[in-house]
C-alpha cells in the first residue's frame, strides 16, 4: 500500500485535509481534519438535538426520528436484538411487533413513539435513559456494532463508495454533514460536526472511534491510517472548520 497527501477541499472556509491509500486496487480517501480532531458525542452533555429548535432537556440527541436501515440485514439484526432486550433495559418493551416501519416509498426505519425513536429511553425511565440497544450491548458485553442500526453506530462517520468514469472504485471516509440528511437536514437547528460545542475531547476521533472505523474499512487500512496519523504532530493537521471559524 502507498499513501499520498491529497491536500485540501475548499468551499469558503470549509477546507479539510485528506489522505489516500491504495488497497487491493481501490482508492481509499480519509478526512484527516475530522479524524484527527477532538470532536466527541455530547449526548446529554449539552447536545442541542436535531429538531428545529434546541432541545437539550429532552436528551434525544439525533434520536428524534426513526433510524433508516441500510439494507435487509441491518433491519433483521435490529429486530433480533430488540427481542433480546428486557423491560428493565427498554422503556417501550412490548413494541416488538411494530419496532420497524415502512414508509410510502418502501424505505424501512425504526418506528417512532412519542416523537422519538422507539428504542430511546426517556429521562425519568427507572432503567436509565438513552438508547436501549446501546445499553443492551454494553450489559451483554458485546459490540454496539452488532446491536444498533448501522446509521446509529456509524455516526458521525460516513463511508461513501463511488466509481470513476473508468470503473475504478473510490471509497471516502469522512464526517457526516447536515446535507447528508437531505432536505430534512436544513431544518435542524444544529448539527454537531458544525459547532465548536462538540469539539471538547482530549483524544482524537480516530483513537476513540477505532472500533467503528475498523468495522467500516477493515484492520489493514486502519493500520495504515494509524501509522500515518500517529506520525503527524497534532499541530501540523489542518484544524477543523468549526474551530477555525470560532478562532477569528
Amino acid at each position: 500500500m502507498s499513501a499520498s497527501q491529497v491536500g485540501c477541499k475548499r468551499s469558503d472556509d470549509d477546507a479539510h485535509e485528506w489522505v489516500s491509500f491504495e488497497h487491493q486496487g481501490d482508492t481509499w480517501l480519509f478526512d484527516v481534519t475530522f479524524l484527527a480532531s477532538n470532536w466527541t458525542c455530547i449526548w446529554d452533555q449539552g447536545c442541542l438535538g436535531i429538531r428545529d429548535q434546541p432541545t437539550p432537556e429532552a436528551a434525544q440527541g439525533c434520536c428524534s426520528f426513526g433510524a433508516h436501515f441500510t439494507d435487509d440485514a441491518d433491519r433483521a439484526r435490529v429486530v433480533e436484538m430488540a427481542a433480546a432486550l428486557t423491560p428493565a433495559q427498554w422503556q417501550h418493551f412490548g413494541h416488538h411487533d411494530d419496532v420497524v416501519v415502512q414508509d410510502a416509498d418502501g424505505a424501512w426505519s425504526t418506528s417512532v413513539v412519542d416523537d422519538a425513536c422507539v428504542f430511546l429511553n426517556r429521562p425519568g425511565f427507572p432503567g436509565g435513559y438513552g438508547c436501549a440497544l446501546h445499553r443492551g450491548a454494553v450489559e451483554a458485553e458485546e459490540s454496539i456494532v452488532a446491536w444498533k442500526p448501522d446509521v446509529c453506530w456509524q455516526l458521525p462517520l460516513r463511508l461513501e463508495h463511488h466509481e470513476d468514469e473508468n470503473g475504478h472504485a473510490v471509497a471516502t471516509l469522512r464526517e457526516w454533514r447536515r446535507h447528508d440528511w437531505g432536505e430534512g437536514g436544513d431544518e435542524f437547528h444544529w448539527w454537531c460536526t458544525e459547532d465548536r460545542l462538540a469539539f471538547v475531547e482530549h483524544t482524537p476521533v480516530y483513537e476513540r472511534l477505532r472500533e467503528e472505523i475498523v468495522a467500516l474499512v477493515g484492520e489493514p487500512l486502519m493500520a495504515q491510517l494509524l501509522a500515518y496519523l500517529d506520525a503527524r504532530p497534532q499541530e501540523t493537521v489542518l484544524p477543523h472548520p468549526s474551530l477555525r471559524r470560532d478562532s477569528r
